[in-house]
């Protein structure tokens, strides 16, 4: 059996096992294992491979800033950041027509600044502005729907941890990373919130059961509400302004903001002893579960690559004369299906060590540009069955039994059709990855 036949074969097997519910990081690594001894049928070099991958895979200094802004992000959700953000916005925003939806997008856009976690956006503003918004007369589907839809920012948005994973993967800078999500994910929220303009406006039957008098509100003077957003502005300034103007690695900023979280937590009276040892484990549960992760893909990466199945796939393309407008298309299509199967880790763990030699053969490649549209395409799987991650936490952190899992991926269809666009955006003007770069 060839390298490419038996690497293609590697790539099925890893799906339809994780499919079957197999631990990601296991298959990864055990695929990889078996696929090497047999095709250079050396039980010794498999074992010399997978030690390898064990020692030096998580060992850099750069994978510091997982557990930290793993941290950073639990932390700021014990602080209740995303609760005061989301009444400060709906203080600012609630004149517009369908005011609290985007209160939802912009408040979930300034709380991904701060954790870089779509399944914490989407478990905070479940519970923070779903009962609100159906307090004021909105439709169900379409609260559920906002919610879900948006708190994909958090993987865009930097600190992001899928930028981070991608970084690590593909070898490219994390503060690059995060430098070329800030333009994509203003858009994308800049999308959602004229979504929810428009339906207001030209559909107002799939957005309002009932309209309430505006008034019908927490009632905050506009210092009082840029005294809420406060802490978000110090720690966004912090980690973000560490980063952008020199004075921090990512590595250092994440650090730094875990230490700002914590002062802001402890401040405000949101930690005790037993709450912060419980998100320390939390973090720890969630830093060991990428780190299995990080070393399964390693395994993956040199495997395929020792096959040669980059190489192989390459030759293919050549001799189909495939354009690389064509390759990208075809690589977003299978990124978005296999997301409806797979989560997004998992996705960018097995689609980059393949696809990004593919694709960095072209003149035009851009490692950077390539990863944001990997991250945008994937994160279409949390908001789509069967997978649909955000769907199920938002269904899970939910005190409601009338509303359906159908009620949120129906609610959150709009919001796909949005990243699409953007999607085909980003393909059409790559350098809108580029603007602070």
């Amino acid at each position: 059996m060839s390298g490419l036949e038996l690497g293609l074969l590697s790539v099925g097997a890893i799906v339809g096992l994780i499919y079957l519910g197999m631990h990601v990081a296991i298959v990864l690594a055990a695929v990889s294992f078996v696929g090497l001894w047999i095709f250079k049928g050396k039980f010794a070099l498999s074992v010399t491979l997978l030690t390898q991958a064990v020692t030096e895979s998580i060992s850099s200094y750069v994978f510091g800033v997982v557990p930290l802004f793993v941290l950073m992000g639990l932390l700021v959700g014990k602080a209740d950041i995303g609760r005061d953000t989301f009444r400060a916005a709906n203080h600012f925003l609630h004149r517009i027509l369908g005011g609290l939806g985007v209160a939802t997008v912009i408040a979930n856009t300034a709380f991904a600044a701060v954790t870089g976690i779509s399944i914490a956006s989407a478990a905070v503003f479940t519970r923070v502005a779903v009962p609100e918004m159906l307090r004021l007369g909105y439709q169900r589907r379409f609260a559920v729907g906002v919610v879900t839809g948006s708190s994909v920012l958090g993987m865009l948005i930097p600190p992001s941890l899928l930028l981070i994973v991608y970084a690590l993967v593909a070898e490219q800078s994390v503060g690059a990373m995060f430098v070329a999500g800030i333009v994509p994910g203003l858009l994308l929220a800049a999308v959602f919130c004229v979504i929810i303009v428009g339906m207001a406006r030209f559909s107002p039957r799939r957005v309002f059961s009932e309209r309430t008098e505006a008034d019908d509100r927490e009632e905050l003077t506009n210092l009082e509400a840029l005294m809420l957003l406060l802490p978000l502005i110090v720690l966004i300034g912090l980690v973000l302004g560490g980063i952008y103007g020199g004075f921090f690695t990512p590595t250092e900023a994440g650090a730094a903001g875990v230490a700002g979280a914590l002062v802001i937590a402890l401040l405000r009276r949101r930690l005790n002893w037993s709450s912060f040892w419980e998100t320390l484990l939390q973090a720890g549960q969630i830093t060991a579960s990428i780190s299995l992760l990080v070393i399964g893909a390693t395994v993956y990466s040199r495997m395929v690559s020792i096959m040669g199945l980059p190489n192989a796939l390459a030759n293919t393309v050549s001799a189909a004369e495939l354009s690389f407008l064509a390759l990208i298309l075809i690589y977003i299509l299978i990124v978005i299906a296999l997301g409806t199967l797979i989560d997004a880790i998992s996705i960018i763990l097995i689609m980059i060590p393949i696809f990004l030699p593919l694709a960095s053969a072209f003149p035009a490649a851009d490692p950077i540009w390539f990863g944001i549209l990997t991250v945008i395409a994937a994160e279409i799987g949390l908001l789509t069955p069967p997978m649909g991650l955000s769907a199920y936490v938002v269904k899970s952190s939910l005190d409601n039994p009338d509303i359906t899992l159908a009620d949120i991926f129906l609610g959150t269809m709009p919001f796909v059709f949005g990243m699409i666009a953007i999607i085909l955006l980003i393909v059409a003007f790559p350098q809108l990855t580029r603007v602070f770069l």
